[in-house]
């Protein structure tokens, strides 16, 4: 079978999407693809390996339409490839998503020199910050934050899913949403208009609408995420419950950076903050509360206006490998 060399395979998979690119080693870009949710702890493991499956055929496809050497029946031969997925937090998970990735690609004609599978936000840390002392939060459908200190010592908090954690997260701000809205229904606490604008965005008519869905098999952890979105509207609407889930998301945003900061001693410190992920890019009153809490408490840090999406840190990765590796072999000659 006729092959077909390509330097880097890049994937990053979130729990909302997951982004795939083909680079060569200049970083320019061959071929690129999108898919679904890459958690295994939000969508199971045969969902994972379906997403990743879409997406990576798109990429080829992609990849094949730009360049005619790419022969339609050949063999994709990459010498690096960089999975950085979503719900990777323990050495449990890192042998179930070893086990999906080997799966996935035994499922497309690509062969792969060398793989490195890492949880999505430490490898966009490495990429974002070039390894300088920095900080990335992250918080989309979930939430985390990684830290890496002028010694290469790395410290992380939060990241422990929707079930016990992902505070200030998108979901974690559904979350709280319905609860205010329930609430609200019960007379237990004052009412809300978060309501007014998140059922109908959900197709419902009343609040009994929105129990249903919740513990019906329509539900899910990026559908009810979504709702982050309904509740800035609310918020800039000037509904005050909606304003204080923004405010509690940046707080507890806040605490796991404050955390990071004090494991890395980067309190008296000059270090890089970056903010990823939908809630940080998209609502501005969580984005710009959260920075203001961590350069009051941590007074040197700088901000990375750049904004690079995640996949910049994953294509970073490979590429390092990449040079290291092309160093190694000239040295040897």
């Amino acid at each position: 079978m006729a092959k077909c060399s390509i330097p880097l395979l890049a994937i990053d998979g979130g729990g909302t999407k997951c982004h795939v690119v083909f680079m060569d080693r200049q970083g320019n870009v061959l071929g690129q693809g999108k898919g679904g949710s890459s958690n295994y702890q939000g969508i199971g493991k045969d969902g994972v390996i379906r997403e990743l499956v879409f997406g990576i055929e798109e990429a080829i496809a992609d990849l094949r339409q730009k360049d005619d050497s790419a022969l339609p029946q050949a063999e994709i031969e990459v010498e690096c490839a960089v999975f950085a997925l979503a719900g990777l937090d323990t050495e449990y998970d890192r042998r179930v998503i070893t086990g999906l990735v080997q799966e996935v690609l035994e499922r497309l004609p690509i062969r792969v020199q060398h793989l490195i599978v890492e949880n999505d936000g430490y490898a966009a840390l490495l990429g974002a910050t070039g390894g300088q002392p920095g900080i990335l939060a992250i918080a989309g459908t979930g939430s985390i934050i990684f830290g890496v200190n002028e010694r290469g010592q790395t410290a992380r908090a939060g990241g422990w899913g929707h079930r016990v954690g992902d505070e200030g997260s998108g979901y974690w701000i559904g979350k709280q949403a319905v609860m205010a809205i329930l609430k609200a229904y019960d007379g237990r606490e004052a009412g809300t208009r978060i309501g007014e604008w998140v059922l109908p965005h959900l197709g419902m008519d009343q609040e009994e609408d929105l129990f249903n869905w919740m513990y019906g098999p329509d539900y899910s952890v990026e559908k009810l995420s979504e709702l982050s979105r309904v509740v800035g509207q609310a918020a800039s609407a000037g509904d005050r419950e909606a304003q204080r889930i923004l405010e509690a998301a940046a707080h507890e945003l806040f605490i796991g950076v404050a955390a990071v900061v004090r494991h890395l001693s980067f309190l008296d410190k000059p270090f890089t903050m970056i903010l990823q992920g939908g809630v940080l890019q998209n609502e501005g009153h969580v984005r710009e509360l959260l920075m203001r809490k961590i350069k009051a408490y941590a007074p040197q840090v700088q901000l990375d206006e750049a904004r690079k999406e995640p996949i910049y840190g994953v294509t970073a990765m490979g590429l390092s490998y990449l040079q290291t590796k092309t160093s190694t072999e000239a040295s040897e000659c």
